[in-house]
């Protein structure tokens, strides 16, 4: 069998989380499978499309570092594969079926429709959907009304009293009465264009895809699907409904959860890498006692038999631990390229936007490994080593002073600060400054702890704030001593 599967979004927001894993997990089982997995536009709905939203599309998917085998944008033996530019298939396929008399000409006008929903309402009637008013046309008039130049849609004809069955991978055997499938759908609407139900039968079949994995939400509307594949006399792939996506509070995830378009998870500074990993593990499992993979790796270990049938709780803590973890992988030089976008934009280096000098650029790739286990996300970077680009503004005096300490003990504890911290800026590495500085506290009988807290206020300006020696190293002894100097003429004031 050859393995084909698809994502089919209909481009009329930006890509969020939910859509992605649907992608992740299409992309992983063909890969899986050495199959093929395709990207569709399930353009049709025209009041709601925005091109602006199918290049969101392919810009989060090339961040990702995800890429379909066919497409609109690299082609395939099945093209096109954007809907909108498929119509005449689906106006093809719709009067097969008016000539299999599996669908029939609707001429009912949308106020009609909705006075008789309006009606239902009002009497509190169970009732939902269409009547079937139309169902019953004799052919014959239906051809007359439609060559008068009457509007209409051509709906499919549900099969009354009869029970639909599918098998889904992931939910087994199921069966639904026809007198629950939503009453004979439009088709083909009155503009010519087809509804969501027809293109995407079509398509799937006519480009051969397998397996068809898409969120549990879209369950009501196989056993619809099913009919139409038996209508026209095809065979339906294979289905796996995937389990939902929910937030800590058990309701579907959605804006009020936070951050669901993937544009707002870059923009916070999640790496791809991170936000990959994490979703491919909603639903899923691969191997036990381990959380981290690597894109390839998932290709390799992902089964449809490891899906999970409950709802996968998204967890905006355990993503922001994926994210630490994969920023602590990265090399200096690769962190410092993630994070400038970020240190531009705060204006770390002058101006908001403004490129860094060399110098500057230095400084900054040296700064990584002060932060590199700090950082939660690449926004943070410029605000933890901002001190490092312009004086920090001095803190208020108390933040000099260890507890259970006066002023003046803190005046003394800075002024040998200031004899160690020349020195200490021009060792080498971490190990040799803390030997260095342990054996001075010990030398004048004074705590390590408060030795280092007002040299380190001194230097960067806050009681917390990234490791003081390699702070020292980055700074020089001359700027690092006019920082001590500006600290003490402070408290000596």
């Amino acid at each position: 069998m050859n393995i084909r599967d698809r994502y089919a979004p209909s481009p009329t927001g930006l890509q969020h989380i939910g859509g992605i894993r649907t992608a992740l997990f299409n992309y992983l089982f063909a890969r899986s499978q050495g199959g093929k997995f395709l990207l569709r536009l399930e353009d049709t709905d025209r009041s709601r499309f925005d091109e602006s939203f199918v290049q969101n599309l392919y810009d989060t998917f090339n961040w990702l570092g995800i890429r379909w085998d066919e497409g609109p944008d690299n082609g395939g033996s099945f093209a096109p594969y954007i809907q909108s530019e498929r119509t005449e298939f689906y106006k093809q396929y719709a009067g097969e079926l008016l000539n299999k008399g599996a669908a029939y000409y609707c001429f009912c006008t949308s106020e009609r429709i909705e006075k008789i929903r309006q009606e239902r309402e009002a009497a509190h009637s169970g009732e939902s959907g269409y009547d079937r008013h139309c169902r019953d046309i004799p052919p014959e008039e239906a051809a007359r009304r439609k060559v008068a130049g009457e509007n209409y849609t051509i709906r499919l004809k549900i099969p009354l009293g009869e029970t639909t069955c599918f098998h889904d991978h992931l939910l087994g055997d199921i069966e639904w009465k026809n007198d629950d499938v939503n009453p004979d759908p439009v088709l083909l609407k009155s503009d010519g264009f087809p509804t969501y139900h027809l293109a995407n039968v079509v398509d799937d079949h006519l480009m051969e895809i397998s397996h068809v994995l898409r969120a549990q939400e879209w369950l009501s509307s196989t056993p619809l699907h099913v009919i139409m594949y038996k209508s026209f006399g095809w065979t339906p792939p294979e289905f796996c409904h995937l389990p939902m996506v929910m937030g800590q509070d058990g309701k579907k995830l959605s804006k009020r959860h936070g951050a669901t378009s993937i544009d707002e998870f870059r923009r916070q500074g999640y790496l791809p890498e991170a936000l990959l990993n994490y979703i491919a593990l909603l639903g899923a499992s691969y191997e036990e006692g381990r959380d981290i993979f690597t894109l390839s790796e998932l290709e390799q270990r992902f089964s449809l038999d490891k899906l999970n049938k409950a709802p996968a709780i998204f967890d905006y803590k355990k993503l922001e631990w994926y994210n630490g973890q994969y920023i602590r992988m990265k090399s200096d030089a690769e962190l410092a390229a993630l994070c400038l976008p970020y240190a531009q934009s705060a204006g770390l280096f002058g101006g908001a936007g403004t490129e860094p000098t060399a110098q500057q650029r230095d400084i900054f790739t040296a700064a990584m490994p002060l932060i590199r286990e700090r950082l939660s996300f690449l926004h943070e970077a410029p605000e933890k080593i901002a001190y490092l680009f312009s004086e920090p503004a001095l803190a208020a005096a108390e933040e000099f002073i260890p507890k259970k300490l006066d002023r003046a003990a803190a005046i003394t504890l800075l002024r040998l600060g200031r004899e160690l911290a020349g020195p200490m800026a021009k060792m080498p590495d971490d190990e040799q400054a803390e030997n260095f500085i342990k054996e001075q506290a010990e030398k004048n009988a004074v705590k390590l702890g408060d030795l280092m807290m007002p040299l380190r206020v001194a230097i960067t300006g806050a009681r917390v704030s990234p490791p003081l020696f390699g702070s020292l190293r980055i700074l020089g002894a001359e700027r690092s001593l006019q920082r001590i100097d500006r600290a003490l003429q402070f408290l000596e004031q």
